[in-house]
């Protein structure tokens, strides 16, 4: 161990062994232990025994000077050098094998200068039991982390349904914008999903580990705003509390911050607002100090941006600086194709919640066409529990009894006064999912060129499932 350099940092001495100590310990390691290694102050193999060289595979002489890393990738020994924290006993992957290790600091005049290693085991069989639990932990732990990011952010893009070639190149958009780090910006009325697609782009990202924060400007009043971003220091005004409170950004460091309604945002903090996605950092209220992060920013709103950009309500650095990818998410009357999927999937969800039998019939269906859906998703899934409930489960919802729950007079799409279901022929539900998935595919394979893997990822499917589809279709 003679030429270790101390590390720059004091240690305690009682945490580590003496030089003197550990020259009395290594005749007893090399009969005691499976394999026994020292390193010095710059992680550096100083000394190994013949038992771990065999089990690295290389001679003595031809591993000492090396740093330690590129022999045992996996190795802590650096990490105990740098802090002077003995490890009694760690499970440390080696190759194929898992070997428990004991690491020790050694110390000299009161500093770290090296550290020493020697495997307790290189045979786990007798510890079998041990390191079934362990792994059982580690999993548990792992699935614990999903189930945390799953919480932070409950949707996916599965949860966006629709297969019209509307649905679709929203769907598109939202799969480019996972794959980017570039704000984006949701466009579209009330109700049409927008939080929903938000929580997708999040969670098919590289951030979907992380938080997923969410806050809507037009819920929270104006003088709270500026808490409710940048955090607030300890008595930083009256009736603030002793301790720091952090503000949306702090929260979401590292993942993806949600602003909805972000035509709402006042001016005054439009400023401010601009100033943190610029300079990454942000100030809490009452506080000197300045405070990095690393947001991600999908923001929302259901205003016209193009008209508040004209009269000034909207600072337009801040709009181009947030609509770097803009995503339109269209009305339901304009996707009305997806009607019927959209009640099957609604009524399913709805009955989760209850012991109502939900189904809706090709009439019923007829009437919900007829109407123009100002409140898109959110008013066609309370009209459908209306009606479930009202219809207590007996029997299909009939037409009649979607339209006892639309408002009337029930105008058609194109603006025309109807309350009756439309004449002609009315197919089975069924049917109608089934002309509308073949309308999907054949916009998505016209959108490709034929190319039917890339038909696949537009529509969402895999290309296997695409191939039975096209089976099927007359």
């Amino acid at each position: 161990m003679t030429g270790m350099e101390p590390a720059e940092s004091f240690r305690d001495p009682a945490m580590g062994v003496t030089r003197e100590l550990m020259k009395a310990l290594l005749p007893h390691l090399e009969q005691a232990s499976a394999g026994a290694i020292a390193v010095d102050a710059d992680g550096r193999i100083s000394w190994i025994n013949p038992s771990y060289a065999r089990l690295i595979g290389e001679p003595p002489e031809q591993l000492v000077g090396r740093p330690v890393r590129e022999v045992i990738p996996n190795t802590r020994m650096p990490e105990t050098v740098r802090t002077g924290q003995p490890k009694l006993l760690d499970i440390m992957e080696f190759r194929d094998q898992q070997l428990v290790v004991t690491r020790l600091p050694v110390v000299d005049g009161g500093r770290v200068i090296g550290a020493l290693a020697f495997v307790v085991y290189d045979d786990l069989q007798p510890l079998a039991p041990l390191m079934g639990k362990y792994r059982r932990l580690q999993e548990d732990l792992a699935a614990a982390r999903r189930a945390l990011a799953r919480r932070s952010a409950r949707y996916s893009l599965s949860d966006f349904v629709g297969a019209s070639s509307a649905a679709l190149e929203v769907k598109r958009r939202a799969r480019l914008a996972a794959g980017r780090e570039t704000p984006v910006l949701l466009l579209g009325e009330t109700g049409t999903g927008k939080e929903i697609l938000a929580q997708a782009i999040h969670s098919a990202s590289a951030r979907a580990n992380r938080p997923f924060v969410g806050v809507n400007l037009a819920a929270i009043p104006e003088n709270l705003l500026e808490a409710e971003f940048f955090g607030v220091a300890p008595g930083a005004y009256t009736g603030a509390g002793e301790r720091a409170r952090e503000g949306k950004f702090q929260l979401a460091h590292g993942g993806t911050l949600f602003l909805d309604e972000i035509g709402d945002m006042p001016l005054a903090l439009q400023a401010k607002l601009l100033r943190v996605l610029e300079e990454q950092e942000v100030e809490p209220l009452g506080s000197n100090t300045v405070h990095p992060v690393d947001v991600r920013i999908i923001a929302a709103t259901s205003r016209d941006m193009d008209a508040m950009l004209r009269d000034g309500t909207f600072r337009s650095d801040l709009y181009y600086r947030l609509n770097v990818l803009e995503i339109r998410v269209p009305p339901l009357r304009e996707r009305l194709n997806d009607l019927g999927v959209l009640c099957e999937t609604l009524l399913e969800d709805i009955a989760l919640g209850g012991e109502l039998h939900a189904e809706l019939t090709a009439e019923g269906l007829a009437v919900l066409h007829q109407y123009h859906w100002p409140g898109n998703m959110r008013e066609l899934r309370n009209a459908l529990a209306q009606a479930l409930t009202l219809n207590e489960g007996e029997q299909a919802l009939s037409a009649a009894d979607m339209a006892a729950v639309l408002p009337e007079p029930t105008y058609h799409r194109r603006g025309t006064p109807s309350t009756d279901a439309p004449a002609g022929p009315v197919r089975p539900l069924a049917e109608t999912v089934a002309a509308a998935e073949q309308a999907a595919i054949e916009d998505a394979l016209r959108a490709t060129g034929g190319n039917r893997s890339q038909a696949a990822r537009m529509l969402g499917i895999s290309r296997s499932v695409l191939y039975e589809k096209l089976a099927r279709m007359p």
